[in-house]
C-alpha cells in the first residue's frame, strides 16, 4: 500500500526498484552488516559473503503505470525484511516499528525533506494536534494527598458537570489513584470521543461520583487582544478550529457598537503551519473573494485552485502580517495571499519557504504516511517552496535599516519593491542562485520587538501603510 501511494502521488517519479532498494538501505543503517543491492532486476540482501534472500522484480511494460509494480515490489520487499529480521539480532532488538521508520527515512531522504512515516503513537498525536483532543476539559496536578483538579476548560465536559478546581480525584473508572503517579493518572482520563468515564472525587468533607462523556476539545490556536487601538491576533497553528476562533475574534471586534479597531495585526511568527483548508479560510476572512492559492503536482487530485468567498470580516481595516524565519507552510500561504492581493503589509524577515503539501495516508498498523504531492503557488503564480515570503518592511537587518525603511515608506518609496517584483515574477523551478539572492535581501531571523514596533508605526501612518501595501 505504502509503495503504491508514493508511486502514484509523490511529486518525484522514482522507479519501484529504487524505492525498494532505498528502503532496504534503511535496514543497513540499523545493521551495517546487511548489504542490499539491485542486480539485473533482482533485489538481493547479503550479510558478509552469504545471500540472505533474493527476489526478482517483474519487468514493467513500457505503457503500464508505475503503480502496477507496487504490489509485486512490496511482496519482494516484505520477504527481504523477513529474512533480515531472522538473521539480525540487532534488528530484532530494534523492533518492527524502528525497522519501518528507518526504511521510510532512507527512502524519503532521496525524495524530499517533508515526506515521512509516523508511528501509531506519533499519528495519534498528530491527529490530536490537527483536530483537537478527545478529553474531559480538565488538567490534573499533584496535590499534598494525591491528584487534584488544577484547571478546567470553561465549556469542557468537566466544567459542565460541576467539577471545581481543587477537587481531589480519588479514582478514575474504579482505579484508585493513591499509588499512581501524575502521568499515569492523566493517562486514565484519555480515551476516544463519546466514551464515558467515572470519577470519584473528594470536595472538602464530601465524597461524590461524577460520570463524564469525553468530547472533542479543539485546541486554542488564536489569541486576541486590543492594544494601542488595534486588534492583535496571534495565530499559533492552523488546526481544525482556527478559522472559527479567528472569525469569532473579528466579529467581537468589528461586529459591536463600540468603535472598531483602527487596524489589525496578524502575528504568524513561529507558526509552523497546519491544515491547508484552514489557511485558505483564515486568508479568506480578510478577503472579499478571489484566489488564495493554487496547488499542483503529478496526481490529478493535487491540481486545485483555492478561493476566498468573503466577506472581509475586518471590513477593510489596515492589516499588518508579522512573519519570521520560523513562519512556515499554511502560515506562509496566508501571508503570501494577503500580500499578493494587496490586502496586507508583511513585516519581519524572509519566512521558512515550505511550499510543499503532504497528503496524509492512514496505514493498516495505525501509523500514517505523509507524502509530498503538490507545490503551492501564491496568487501571482510564484512558488513558496524555497523562496518563502518576503516582507515589504524588513526588520532582520537591524534597527537602523528598519528605521530607514519606515522613513522611505513615509516618503512614498518602497524599500523592498525590487526584491518583491523579482519574487512575484519567479516561476518553478527557481534557480538556487536566485533563491539565495532574494532571501539575502531580508535574511530569515527569529521574531523581535522591532516587528511589533514597525507594525504600530505603519498603522499610525496611513501614508506609509499605503506605500507598503502598494496603493501609492
Amino acid at each position: 500500500m505504502a509503495l503504491g501511494v508514493v508511486l502514484e502521488r509523490h511529486l518525484e517519479t522514482p522507479s519501484p526498484q529504487d524505492l525498494a532498494l532505498w528502503s532496504l538501505r534503511g535496514l543497513e543503517v540499523l545493521e551495517p552488516a546487511l548489504k542490499p543491492e539491485l542486480n539485473a532486476g533482482t533485489l538481493l540482501l547479503s550479510a558478509g559473503e552469504r545471500v540472505l534472500s533474493a527476489r526478482p522484480l517483474p519487468p514493467l511494460p513500457p505503457d503500464a503505470p508505475r503503480e502496477a509494480a507496487a504490489q509485486p515490489t512490496a511482496f519482494a520487499l516484505a520477504a527481504l525484511y523477513e529474512a533480515a529480521w531472522r538473521a539480525s539480532p540487532a534488528l530484532r532488538q530494534a523492533g518492527p516499528e524502528r525497522m519501518l521508520r528507518s526504511g521510510f527515512e532512507e527512502l524519503f531522504n532521496h525524495l524530499d525533506p517533508y515526506s515521512r512515516y509516523l508511528t501509531p503513537d506519533e499519528a495519534r498525536g498528530a491527529r490530536a494536534r490537527r483536530v483537537g483532543q478527545a478529553g474531559l476539559g480538565l488538567r490534573l496536578a499533584a496535590g499534598r494527598r494525591g491528584s487534584v483538579v488544577a484547571a478546567l476548560l470553561p465549556d469542557g465536559p468537566a466544567a459542565r458537570a460541576g467539577l471545581h478546581v481543587g477537587d481531589r480525584v480519588l479514582a478514575i473508572d474504579g482505579v484508585a489513584l493513591a499509588t499512581l503517579d501524575l502521568a499515569a493518572a492523566a493517562a486514565l482520563l484519555e480515551g476516544p470521543a463519546e466514551t464515558e468515564v467515572t470519577l470519584r472525587l473528594q470536595r472538602g468533607n464530601r465524597r461524590l461520583e461524577v460520570g463524564l462523556l469525553r468530547s472533542l476539545v479543539p485546541p486554542d490556536s488564536v489569541l486576541a487582544e486590543r492594544r494601542d487601538g488595534a486588534l492583535w491576533l496571534r495565530v499559533l497553528a492552523f488546526s481544525a478550529a482556527t478559522d472559527r476562533q479567528l472569525a469569532e475574534a473579528l466579529a467581537a471586534a468589528f461586529g459591536t457598537r463600540a468603535p472598531p479597531p483602527a487596524g489589525v495585526v496578524l502575528d504568524l511568527r513561529g507558526n509552523r503551519g497546519g491544515l491547508l483548508g484552514q489557511a485558505v479560510s483564515v486568508a479568506g476572512a480578510f478577503l472579499p473573494g478571489g484566489v488564495v492559492a493554487r496547488t499542483g503536482g503529478r496526481h490529478p487530485g493535487s491540481i486545485r485552485t483555492y478561493q476566498a468567498f468573503g466577506p472581509d470580516l475586518a471590513e477593510g481595516a489596515p492589516l499588518v502580517v508579522l512573519v519570521d524565519g520560523r513562519t512556515a507552510s499554511a502560515a506562509e500561504i496566508v501571508a503570501a495571499a494577503l500580500a499578493d492581493r494587496g490586502r496586507a503589509v508583511v513585516v519581519g524577515s524572509a519566512s521558512m519557504g515550505k511550499g510543499l503539501i503532504q497528503a496524509v495516508v492512514p496505514l493498516p498498523n495505525g501509523g500514517e504516511l505523509l507524502v509530498t504531492w503538490s507545490r503551492v503557488l501564491a496568487p501571482q503564480g510564484w512558488p513558496l517552496q524555497g523562496l518563502g515570503v518576503l516582507p515589504a518592511l524588513c526588520t532582520s537587518l537591524g534597527t537602523e535599516v528598519t528605521v530607514q525603511g519606515l522613513a522611505a515608506l513615509h516618503r512614498g518609496e518602497a524599500p523592498m519593491a525590487g526584491a518583491l517584483a523579482r519574487l512575484r515574477a519567479a516561476r518553478a523551478p527557481v534557480p538556487a542562485s536566485e533563491v539565495a539572492q532574494l532571501r539575502a535581501t531580508c535574511p530569515p531571523a527569529e521574531g523581535r520587538d522591532a516587528d511589533t514596533e514597525a507594525a504600530k508605526a505603519l498603522l499610525n501612518s496611513p501614508e506609509s501603510y499605503a506605500t507598503a501595501v502598494g496603493r501609492r
